[in-house]
């Protein structure tokens, strides 16, 4: 095999090179897109007899950019190139690295990359030509991701498989009060810093809490006040461009969907976000329950104190929530069983738990949330709000999803309850980040998702999504 690609790639070198003045400078995205004329050169007879899958082989081994050249030596040669399946080989090999990325990349390319109004999952879908999409993905400069929540931000490259930076947040992002400009400069050239970057280097995409819930006027003036802060503060810092959209709506892309409803357990609250073709439905209601991470922590906390178990620190107790809590599928018929786990939590030895591991489930907001959304008919069917997204640290705990199933096909009505199905976050923890990921690696991107310092400039009011 090595030397029968050998004589192939040196025919092929010799009639491209004879053919055509490479240019250094020239793009891959040039490359990819073949000019409208070819020489017509006769290939060696022993050349056309290799079988068109051998040969595709081949050209899997040689990579998309001599690929992309072979496509001007004849016709023969340009109809292999432009083969689909091998530019699907190409950008299936380029996401290997993360479960579903190839799911994900035809999700992102065929329903996002035009931005909004966003295509539907029920109409005809855009047929994707992948060669295009590989030169084009290959052009993308990346942006920076920054998914700041009150609890914890991760940050990092788009370019990267997970975000490099997982930390404490300093900033509480809905608190509006204080000098909100002077924060939001600490805490975006903190992050800069760290990641010993340019801000004006590459596009930034934020996601920001969903904060200030519902419809009024005054909520959507604190709403508007916090982008417009977010927006000045990064222009200021000279950021070419700057997408922000809320954790919400990223964790529903991150789950390949459009529409649905996203179940965000926070640091301080839980909020049930309805979202209809990646817009929130702020008139349906947005429902908001003030159970959080940290008072799930809290619990645990008293529980372990009123069972003489001691530590020390409140992330001890943050450490076995997360490496020993469950949620029960049936909560009494759990009590009945022997559930004790170990844990070793950095510091302060092993800890054992038994019934403080089990947690009870969240339903009634839910349910809650899909009543408004029926009664909104804002569709012809009801099939878009019964997908619910689970999002945040604390929604990854073991069970939640199936408990949740559960309790709502218990007290739904059998025609609401019908077609529900409740989905874990798909990038645990990082839900959000990978969501922003989606749309930072776009083929179009940073084009129809980003706002430019002059188009901020000239319209300040511009209608940003979040």
């Amino acid at each position: 095999m090595a030397t029968l690609l050998k004589k192939v790639w040196d025919s092929v070198s010799k009639r491209s090179s004879s053919n055509s003045k490479p240019d250094s400078s020239s793009s891959m995205a040039t490359h990819l897109s073949p000019p409208s004329h070819h020489h017509n050169h006769h290939l060696s007879p022993s050349f056309l007899e290799i079988p068109s899958d051998v040969l595709l082989q081949i050209l899997k081994l040689l990579g998309p950019k001599e690929v992309a050249k072979m496509s001007v030596v004849c016709k023969y040669l340009k109809s292999l190139a432009l083969d689909e399946k091998l530019w699907i080989f190409f950008l299936q090999n380029q996401n290997a690295s993360l479960p579903h990325s190839w799911d994900s990349l035809v999700f992102a390319e065929t329903y996002l990359r035009s931005a909004y109004p966003l295509q539907t999952l029920t109409t005809q879908p855009t047929q994707l030509c992948f060669m295009r999409i590989y030169g084009q993905r290959v052009q993308v400069p990346g942006s920076i991701i920054i998914d700041g929540g009150s609890g914890y931000c991760k940050y990092g490259w788009s370019k990267y498989a997970a975000p490099s930076v997982r930390s404490a947040t300093f900033l509480e992002f809905g608190n509006i009060e204080s000098p909100m400009y002077s924060r939001l400069r600490q805490f975006f050239s903190t992050i800069y810093g760290r990641m010993q970057v340019r801000a004006a280097s590459q596009p930034v995409v934020v996601s920001i809490p969903i904060l200030h819930y519902d419809d009024t006027e005054s909520a959507k003036a604190s709403r508007r006040q916090l982008k417009e802060a977010i927006y000045t503060t990064l222009f200021d810092m000279n950021v070419p461009a700057v997408c922000a959209i809320n954790q919400a709506t990223l964790a529903l892309y991150a789950a390949r969907r459009t529409s649905g409803i996203v179940v965000n357990i926070g640091f301080q609250v839980t909020s049930v976000v309805p979202i209809l073709h990646g817009k929130v439905m702020r008139k349906v209601g947005v429902e908001v329950v003030g159970l959080g991470a940290l008072k799930l922590t809290g619990f645990l906390k008293e529980l372990m104190q009123q069972n003489n178990i001691s530590f020390e620190s409140l992330y001890t107790v943050r450490t076995l929530k997360e490496n020993l809590c469950y949620v029960a599928y049936d909560y009494e018929a759990e009590l009945l069983k022997d559930t004790q786990a170990s844990c070793d939590a950095t510091g302060e030895g092993l800890f054992t738990l038994s019934k403080e591991r089990r947690a009870m489930g969240l339903h009634q907001a839910i349910a809650l949330c899909m009543d408004h959304c029926d009664a909104a008919e804002l569709t012809s069917d009801n099939a878009w709000f019964k997908t619910i997204i689970l999002s945040g640290g604390t929604a990854c705990l073991p069970g939640l999803a199936d408990r949740l199933e559960k309790e709502l096909h218990g007290i739904l009505s059998p025609s609401m309850s019908s077609g529900v199905k409740v989905i874990p976050p798909p990038y645990g923890q990082d839900t959000a980040w990978f969501g922003a990921k989606l749309i930072g690696n776009l083929s179009t991107f940073p084009g129809p998702w980003c706002v430019t310092k002059k188009q901020f400039r000239q319209k300040p009011r511009i209608n940003r999504l979040w």
